[in-house]
């Protein structure tokens, strides 16, 4: 077949130009798609996700009063909160947790039922002075087994009874509060002549509710937290020096700082404070 050498030049003039069309198309694409993956390896880079926290696990001594409160609902809902931090308790008299912080207990957050043993700990630089937030107040209460009708009605004539609960005096903030209720109303010698000193509060409160002892003198918390046990009397105004303080602060020593600081900020927060008043407790202002 004879093409006149005119039309070969047209037809590969246009044949080139398709290739080299074909050919950008072809780059295009490529660096197209070669952008696109860069994008979606940066927008799913590991570098850029949220960060993880490292599981942490602090320790709460507090007082027996509080083991309740902290237990049912404070320490799950914290946790629900913060699920990387897992938060165990240990609960007994405030002045026992003082001397088992003083010999090197791992706390990381100490609440105490006075502020004799929280002063005590940050005047030893054992408790940041810094964090100590003076949390919340209770009363001083005088009960009976529920039932019963001991001689009694109120804290003046708590000696008709027979036997008597209190906390120790020594180591008790309950029992040093009951003793300087007691000795204000100048009938601390024949109350002592019939008392049965508890380790903590809560013996106190499990020996009136068995009936071991006639009355008891407890927190009010402690009296609306069982139904073996009634209310008698409150402490007569004037009988106490100072309001009952529950303070709230951090162990100097604590491996996670940042974890008690945040337990902290949560027990001060409303919702926290909201549920200390569920057990009876009152926000300190």
């Amino acid at each position: 077949m004879h093409v006149k050498k005119g039309s070969m030049f047209g037809m590969q003039a246009c044949l080139g130009t398709r290739l080299a069309l074909l050919t950008l198309i072809i780059l295009i694409g490529g660096q197209a798609q070669v952008f696109a993956g860069g994008r979606k390896d940066k927008n799913t880079s590991s570098s850029d996700a949220a960060p993880t926290n490292a599981p942490v696990t602090i320790m709460v001594a507090a007082a027996a009063s509080l083991e309740n409160s902290y237990v049912k609902e404070l320490i799950p809902l914290f946790q629900q909160k913060y699920p990387w931090i897992t938060v165990e308790g240990t609960y007994d008299s405030s002045g026992k947790l003082q001397t088992q912080i003083e010999a090197g207990l791992a706390a990381d957050v100490f609440m105490s039922a006075a502020t004799r043993q929280m002063d005590a700990l940050a005047d030893k630089n054992l408790v940041s002075r810094e964090s100590i937030k003076p949390l919340l107040e209770n009363k001083i209460v005088l009960i009976k087994p529920a039932g019963t009708n001991p001689p009694v009605s109120d804290f003046q004539t708590i000696i008709e009874a027979n036997t008597i609960a209190l906390g120790d005096p020594a180591s008790v903030p309950a029992g040093q509060y009951a003793k300087e209720a007691f000795t204000s109303l100048g009938i601390w010698d024949a109350v002592e002549a019939k008392a049965s000193f508890g380790t903590n509060v809560t013996e106190v409160l499990n020996w009136v509710g068995e009936g071991s002892a006639d009355v008891g003198v407890v927190y009010a918390t402690d009296a609306i937290s069982t139904n073996k046990v009634e209310l008698i009397a409150e402490a007569p105004a004037g009988s106490l020096a100072q309001k009952v303080i529950y303070p709230v602060g951090m162990v100097a020593a604590s491996a996670h700082p940042k974890e008690a600081q945040l337990f902290i900020d949560f027990l001060a927060s409303d919702e926290g404070l909201a549920i200390f008043k569920n057990y009876g407790f009152s926000s300190n202002k």
